[in-house]
C-alpha cells in the first residue's frame, strides 16, 4: 500500500522558542503544541500547514541522533514523514526492496503514533519517516 501523504517536514534548530519567530510570528503559521520528547531527546513544535505540519525540532541533550545531527550538518531540513496505513507492511514492503531501515520496527509516540525512520543511503539522501496515525 503506498504512502497517504505528506504528515510532515521536520526542521532542525538549535532552539524552538527562537525559531518560532520567524515561522509563527513573522511567517503567521499558528503554533498548534509544544512537546518535549523524552525518547527522542528533543523539543518540537507543531505548526500546521494545509494537511501537514512543520515541525521544529531541537536537541535538549548533547549526545542525542539530533545533536549529532545538528553539530554534523547544522541547521536545516531533517527529515520528510510520509504517512502509511499500515508501518509493518511499509517497513518490509521497503526492506523486501532492498532499503535499509534505522529502526527494524516501529516505535510508538505517546498518542499513538507508530513511527520509524529509513535509512538516506535507501532514499537518495533524505532521511524519512513512516508514520502510522491511530484515529
Amino acid at each position: 500500500m503506498p504512502p497517504l501523504k505528506i504528515n510532515h517536514v521536520a526542521i532542525v534548530v538549535e532552539d524552538v522558542n527562537a525559531a518560532l519567530s520567524f515561522w509563527r510570528d513573522a511567517l503567521g503559521l499558528p503554533l498548534h503544541h509544544l512537546e518535549h520528547n523524552e525518547s527522542e531527546a528533543v523539543d518540537i513544535a507543531f505548526l500546521p500547514v494545509g494537511e501537514g505540519e512543520i515541525e521544529l525540532i531541537a536537541p535538549f541533550t548533547e549526545d542525542s541522533g539530533v545533536a549529532k545531527y545538528l553539530a554534523k550538518k547544522g541547521a536545516g531540513l531533517h527529515h520528510i514523514c510520509l504517512e502509511v496505513e499500515n508501518i509493518e507492511e511499509a517497513i518490509a514492503r521497503i526492506t523486501a526492496g532492498g532499503g535499509e531501515m534505522i529502526n527494524a520496527e516501529a516505535r510508538t509516540r505517546s498518542d499513538g503514533t507508530r513511527y520509524a525512520f529509513v535509512h538516506p543511503k535507501s532514499t537518495g539522501g533524505v532521511l524519512l519517516e513512516l508514520y502510522e496515525v491511530k484515529p
